[in-house]
């Protein structure tokens, strides 16, 4: 595994530079067993994702050995445009010079209402359902262009949201700070800027369900191979696993894929390797198979 690493290395490479030219990335995170031969258990290391648009269309793993922000700071050093994600405080210090613009999730913002129920159903409730009906709108604007999309949020999304800001506000001091409702409430205030955001333009998503996704197959998997051998090893899982995604994302059958890359790409040019990239590789292949 670590040689085919060490073989597509470039090419995973090149999925990093193209994702980072993306107008919006959608990123997430999930801890994954590590062995480290000076301790005597595994530790936790880190696998990130991060998701390119429709324009860079990649599936990109990043292995760190914690959850440290340096992590997403590497990675995205130089990126300009809009990040989608978590509330994840190692975020926070990405905009210091207003490239990066954090783009906020309403399905996490969602759960944290939702597991309030038991203890404030009236305000849990009400929420849910002012969430409920923004993701109605989303529904409608599936399929539109982005200039459409943005359009019908302000009519419709817009003064949801307004009127869910001031019962927000409304309520924030009738309850326990600390309890699972004043926790959800100070949450979702705390990081409106964000939240709200995805109204700005039509391109942008209501939540970061996308990241979610792709991480879906890490946390499945981990329940089969357990642990990484190593960091290395957590390294070579992330650009092999990268490639691998994103051929199911594009309906590529992925051992196809790679046997035709790790037969051919040793002798490929270099400044032909973007011939490699999934979505390109396929439209090869459809078009040798249109000839035949």
């Amino acid at each position: 595994m670590g040689q085919c690493g060490e073989l597509v290395l470039p090419l995973y490479e090149l999925m990093i530079n193209r994702v980072l030219k993306s107008k919006v990335i959608h990123t997430d995170d999930t801890p994954v067993k590590v062995l480290d031969p000076e301790l005597d258990h595994a530790r936790l290391g880190r696998i990130w994702v991060y998701v390119g648009d429709t324009d860079y269309p990649y599936i990109i793993y990043d292995y760190t050995r914690s959850r440290s922000r340096d992590g997403p700071a590497d990675f995205l050093s130089g990126y300009k445009g809009f990040l989608q994600a978590d509330a994840y405080v190692g975020y926070d210090h990405l905009n210091k010079d207003g490239d990066i613009i954090e783009v906020a999730c309403w399905a996490h913002t969602r759960r944290k209402f939702v597991d309030s129920q038991t203890t404030d159903a009236f305000r849990s409730i009400m929420s849910a359902t002012i969430i409920h009906n923004l993701y109605e709108v989303e529904k409608k604007a599936k399929g539109l262009s982005s200039t459409r999309r943005y359009d019908l949020r302000q009519q419709e999304a817009k003064p949801e949201l307004e009127k869910f800001h001031e019962w927000l506000l409304r309520q924030k001091p009738q309850v326990l700070p600390k309890s699972p409702i004043g926790d959800a409430i100070g949450y979702t205030l705390s990081n409106w800027e964000a939240l709200s955001r995805y109204l700005e333009d039509g391109d942008l998503a209501i939540d970061n369900n996308k990241a979610e996704r792709a991480l879906r197959g890490i946390a499945v998997g981990r329940g089969n191979w357990i642990f990484y051998g190593s960091d290395n090893g957590g390294k070579t899982a992330a650009i092999l696993t990268s490639l691998v995604a994103t051929c199911k994302d594009h309906n590529i059958n992925p051992f196809a894929y790679l046997r035709d890359v790790f037969t051919r790409i040793s002798a490929h040019p270099v400044n032909q390797l973007e011939e490699f990239l999934p979505d390109n590789w396929k439209k090869n292949i459809e078009n040798i198979a249109d000839q035949s």
